[in-house]
This record gives C-alpha cells, structure tokens and sequence, in this order.
C-alpha cells in the first residue's frame, strides 16, 4: 500500500525536528524549530500550500498533527510553546524518519482504541478526517503557540527598566507593595524592594533582582550573588528573568539557606495571566492580553 502524501510529509518533518531538538540540547521554542524546518528543509509546492479556512501552511498543520503522536508516545513535551524533546525520543532518532513516526503513530492509536474502543480510521490527515479529536487538538497547539509567541516577542521587544516594571507591577498585583524601584545605573543587585505591608514593618523584606536577557539562562553564580544582598534572616530573593535559568542555578536556589523563588519567562506569563483580572487598567496595558475561548476536549 503506497503512503500518503500526509505521511510523507508527517515523517521528514517529525524526523528534522527531533534532529534539531537534539542539536540544541533537547529543548527549544516551538516556533524556533517550525522555523528551522522553513529554512532546512525542502519542501514542494503541494507542501507548502496555505488552507483558506485556517491559514496555516500544510506542512506546518501535518507536523503539529503528529506532535500528539509523538507526545502520546513519550518522545515529546510541550509547555508554554517550548518543545522539549525526551530521553525516549532522542533514541527514537536511531530508528530513522519511517519507523520513528509509525513506531509514535502506533502507540497514539493503541491508546486511542482503548478510549473508543474501536479501531480508528486511516484516512489520509490532509483533510483533517482521521481522527477530529486529535486534528482539533493540533490545531489548538497551533493557536497556542502563536498566542505565547505573541506575548514572548512583545515582552522581548521591551527595555530591561520596561521589563523590570512589569515585574514590579506583577508583584502589586499580587498583593506586595512596591518600597524602591532601582533607577538607571549600578543598582548593587537589588532592582525591586517590596514588602508585605504598606508600611514595610512586617517580615519579610522582598529583595528582588530582574534580568531581562530572553536568550540567556541565568548561572548558579548569579542566583549566589543575589543570596549575597539578602542582609537580614527574614529576606527573600527573587530572581525574575525573561529567559531562563541554567540546571546549575535551580539547583542553586533549591539549596540556598536563604528563600530564594525563581520566575523565569513562562513563569512570569503564567502569574501575569493568573492576576490579570484583578490589575489596574494602566498595568494591564503594560501587557495588555485578550482572552479567546475556544471548544476544548475531555482528554
């Protein structure tokens, strides 16, 4: 039986992504690895055809499809629009294009007779019939990633003063009160002092260093530099970057004497959307975001 064209597809550019997953340590922004698919990869014209009702490329669609493969066989992880590829899928590699994406296929379909109870379809994904739970779901993951990559290229375009007030804005949001914001020049390792009262007369005093690097991990070396500033017994540290944080370093916070919390870029969306609701019109301007509802599934 000849393959789909779908299928064709669904195993070079599976394939080219576990490939450039790997290269980049296991853990990339999904729409940095679409991207480098565009630029590696070949693809015809039927492959780059735009469907009409949702805009998106046919190759791109026929990826993110078979991500939920990928994901269900334990090859892969998605959060907050990273891709993050696993020790199984890493070896998965070893099997090649082919047997790679129907050694995933299999195992979504295993656990997908057993919720339905019957053997699924095999029609060809192109026209999004073989499995509408699964098509859906992609088509979700896709709507998902261009809304937090919309949010991470607003956040990077911002100053580090516009992003240390976000996060100051964030915290009073959350109910702490602001005491110092540091100003332009050397600030001694302390951008953000707040408290739990207005008056700051109640422990702990907030200590709080923001970093805004979107294509830097923070080093364990920085995580003790800022347990350094914290002076007296009832100081907490926090370290707020808009990217992330080394291995090393959240090892570092974990095992600091002082309390030291770790907001990284998908932290920092995640509680930005959790206290959006209660924020002043002028701080959520700041980010300003639009919720948009849509059929989500029993899974």
């Amino acid at each position: 039986m000849a393959k789909s064209k779908s299928i064709i597809i669904a195993e070079k550019t599976i394939f080219a992504a576990f490939n450039i997953l790997k290269n980049a340590g296991g853990e990339m922004r999904g729409k940095d690895v679409v991207s480098e698919i565009r630029d590696t990869v070949e693809f015809n014209e039927y492959e780059k055809h735009r469907y009409e009702k949702t805009g998106y490329i046919r190759w791109e669609s026929i990826l993110h499809f078979y991500t939920i493969d990928s994901m269900k066989a334990g090859f892969l992880r998605k959060t907050k629009g990273v891709w993050i590829l696993t020790k199984e899928g890493e070896d998965a590699i070893k099997l090649g294009p082919e047997e790679l994406l129907s050694t995933a296929t299999k195992i979504y379909r295993e656990w997908s007779s057993k919720r339905k109870k019957e053997k699924p379809s095999e029609e060809d994904v192109d026209e999004i019939t073989t499995d509408k739970r699964q098509a859906q779901k992609a088509l979700l993951n896709q709507y998902e990633e261009d809304a937090n990559t919309g949010i991470y290229n607003y956040v990077i375009d911002k100053n580090p003063y516009e992003f240390q007030d976000l996060i100051a804005s964030l915290l009073e949001s959350m109910g702490y009160h602001i005491s110092n914001i540091a100003e332009r020049g050397p600030d001694g390792g302390i951008d953000i002092i707040a408290y739990t009262d207005p008056l700051g007369t109640k422990q702990p005093r907030i200590i709080v260093q923001v970093k805004h690097r979107p294509n830097d991990n923070v080093s364990s070396d920085e995580i003790q530099k800022l347990s350094g500033t914290l002076k007296r017994n009832s100081d907490v540290g926090i370290f707020a970057t808009s990217g992330h944080f080394s291995k090393p370093a959240i090892k570092e916070a974990r095992n600091s004497r002082e309390h030291i919390e770790l907001i990284d870029f998908d932290r920092f969306v995640s509680l930005w959307v959790e206290y959006y609701d209660v924020m002043s019109d002028e701080q959520k301007n700041m980010l300003p975001l639009q919720p948009i509802y849509f059929l989500g599934s029993n899974e």
